[in-house]
């Protein structure tokens, strides 16, 4: 029988190496492929970074060692106008963007699916912490969360349609990261205690506002820290240095704390407030994408997340029209950031998931 060519996606890490190995030993002929982003291996930050020179070396060093084929991907012009461009906009809009998402969504999902059916690929496979099935009472692919829950990464792939899910595999969402790790130490991988790549690979240090203005070539201009009420605090230092809930940096002498609950972009003001009124129950979602059904036809009992980290909470959705989600939470929750995702999950599986707006 002729094996399952499958590319997987190959970054230099650790996961995506014991995946390939994963794929070869369960009877597919796996081709290793890195996808290049950027001109300049200098926009990273050594430290923390992933998709340096050196990851792709490592990437190829392990292809070798399993003896098979590799290939470097040239998806820079993609990755500038889907991610990069996408966060550098949403931030002067004054939201919150999760490019991670957006690197999902188009690239490893969806441009490299299409160039592994162009090369006659049956599927792709990455080695994120998650997992597929598929129901045959609904006759849908379903997204489910890794079992290792502290590297779940099911909410970064909320966006998957059923089209991807039925050609993507996980090796790894039956395993525990230490489980991965040993094995790639039993294999002799290079790789097999690389430290983790933080989650925004091109911006070096963390510092978003830096790699924003150098990008854009301008600067952007102080103006006021004001109350709910219009009362200006102080001098804020540029709308895109500041976060919806943050309270550390904002270089202030206050009473009492007080934290970023609004970016007002039109008057160039960010409006802060005490913790206690940062806390909401109600979001509205766009941009939405299910998977565990076609339509939320009538009010939903799910557990929802705004954020990467946060622990689920027992919510109430409805679907007001064809990209229009409302979620009422029981409990209010804190901070929602225009621009970030919210993922619903009804137990272990994903239902679906849309922007903040």
């Amino acid at each position: 029988m002729e094996q399952k060519k499958v590319l997987i996606g190959m970054s230099g890490g650790v996961d995506s190496a014991v995946s390939a190995y994963l794929l070869k030993e369960n009877g597919y002929a796996p081709v290793g492929v890195n996808c290049r982003f950027f001109d300049n291996d200098d926009i990273f930050s050594k430290e923390k970074a992933c998709c340096s020179l050196d990851d792709v070396a490592e990437a190829r060093q392990v292809a070798f060692q399993l003896g098979i084929p590799f290939y470097v991907f040239n998806f820079k012009e993609a990755f500038q106008k889907q991610v990069i461009q996408a966060f550098v906009d949403t931030y002067i809009a004054g939201g919150t963007p999760n490019p991670c998402i957006n690197c999902n969504r188009y690239l490893k999902f969806d441009k490299l699916l299409r160039r592994a059916f162009e090369l006659g690929a049956d599927a792709i496979a990455t080695g994120h912490y998650a997992r597929i099935t598929y129901d045959e009472g609904c006759r849908r692919f379903l997204l489910r969360k890794g079992v290792d829950e502290t590297k779940d990464q099911s909410y970064v792939l909320y966006c998957l349609t059923q089209q991807q899910l039925s050609h993507t595999l996980f090796p790894l969402g039956d395993m525990r990261k230490s489980e991965v790790r040993a094995l790639a130490q039993e294999l002799g991988f290079c790789n097999a205690k690389k430290h983790e790549s933080q989650d925004i690979c091109f911006v070096p240090d963390g510092d978003y506002a830096a790699f924003i203005e150098k990008h854009c070539a301008r600067t952007f201009p102080h103006g006021d820290f004001v109350a709910k009420d219009g009362t200006v605090l102080g001098e804020h230092k540029g709308i895109i240095r500041y976060t919806i809930g943050q309270r550390r940096g904002l270089g202030l002498a206050l009473p009492a704390p007080l934290y970023v609950c609004k970016k007002d972009v039109e008057n160039n003001r960010v409006v802060l407030c005490p913790d206690s009124e940062l806390y909401e129950k109600e979001l509205y979602a766009d941009d939405i994408n299910l998977i565990a059904l076609d339509r939320i036809t009538s009010p939903l009992r799910v557990k929802a997340k705004v954020r990467y980290k946060q622990p689920e909470q027992w919510a109430s959705v409805t679907q007001e029209d064809d990209d229009l989600l409302h979620i009422v939470f029981d409990e209010p929750q804190r901070a929602f950031a225009k621009g970030q995702a919210v993922v619903l999950y009804d137990g272990d599986i994903v239902v679906g998931g849309g922007t903040i707006r």
